[in-house]
């Protein structure tokens, strides 16, 4: 059952419009539409789960949780908007912190005891943003530097 967690670019640069007037927020949730659709097709996505994160402050920024129904997730893409900076760290971080919330819910990490090998629980993290400037209210960003950092032990009795 692997979790697909959408992060939507909802700063004000994606109500730019393209040569045809469509905006970059409204390719963006067509995108989203489209690879649902795509994917329900496959017998192997019965038992995905969604989530929709967008680029606002936390908690505001998740939109549909995982155990939201299908119908709420096409009700909330379809209900963006677009206004505010481009803050992609933060958005990314509490992309991460949902899916680690999750995986400490369904008992996969264990803290203090490491991760259960023998769950398998994959999560995809789907960012969709125009690629402008990170800016954050400490100004404009010229790059953006991520460090990931793995944690795998394993406990013998």
């Amino acid at each position: 059952m692997p979790i697909l967690l959408f992060l939507i670019d909802t700063s004000a640069s994606m109500n730019q419009r393209t040569d045809l007037g469509t905006s970059y927020l409204d390719i963006a949730k067509g995108a989203v539409e489209l690879f649902l659709k795509l994917r329900a097709r496959d017998p192997a996505s019965r038992g995905d789960r969604y989530m929709l994160v967008t680029y606002d402050e936390p908690p505001y920024c998740i939109k549909a949780g995982w155990k939201e129904n299908h119908a709420t997730f096409m009700s909330e893409l379809k209900n963006l908007q677009a206004s505010g900076l481009t803050t992609l760290g933060q958005a990314l971080r509490s992309s991460f912190d949902l899916l680690n919330l999750n995986r400490l819910i369904s008992g996969i990490d264990n803290y203090g005891q490491g991760r259960n090998p023998f769950f398998l629980e994959p999560s995809i993290l789907i960012t969709i943003t125009d690629g402008n400037k990170l800016t954050s209210t400490a100004g404009v960003q010229e790059e953006f530097v991520f460090c990931l950092t793995f944690r795998w032990t394993y406990g013998f009795i």
